[in-house]
């Protein structure tokens, strides 16, 4: 079954990142790396993408049948979608367990959704 794996962050998260030392950013990326690799070798992993700030992000409606855009995130949050994983595995519980393999696991939070098929 597919499950989605959604990272959230806030700016807590945000902050924090910033203040970690470089050596720290660099395991960070390493763990991300390392859970990447592991995932395409196991064969679970879909795809995973890390996702521009939500300031880049463009707003899109329709009015009177046509398109009406903007700019900035679709709302006004705290905590904003900054990545994903989608992975195929065999249970709730596997991809529960790559979700708390996720670095912002400890500082923001992660969701896992299935797939609907």
């Amino acid at each position: 079954m597919k499950y989605v794996i959604l990272i959230y962050h806030n700016p807590g998260a945000r902050q924090i990142w910033e203040q970690l030392s470089d050596d720290e950013r660099a395991a960070g990326l390493e763990a991300y790396a390392a859970l990447n690799e592991e995932l395409a070798a196991s064969g679970e992993l879909v795809v995973a993408e890390a996702l521009a700030d939500p300031e880049t992000a463009r707003r899109v409606s329709i009015s009177d049948g046509q398109p009406i855009t903007s700019d900035g995130p679709f709302a006004e949050v705290k905590e904003y979608l900054a990545g994903f994983y989608l992975v195929e595995c065999e249970s709730v519980e596997r991809a529960t367990e790559i979700a708390a393999r996720i670095p912002e696991a400890s500082a923001g939070f992660i969701e896992v959704r299935p797939i609907m098929t």
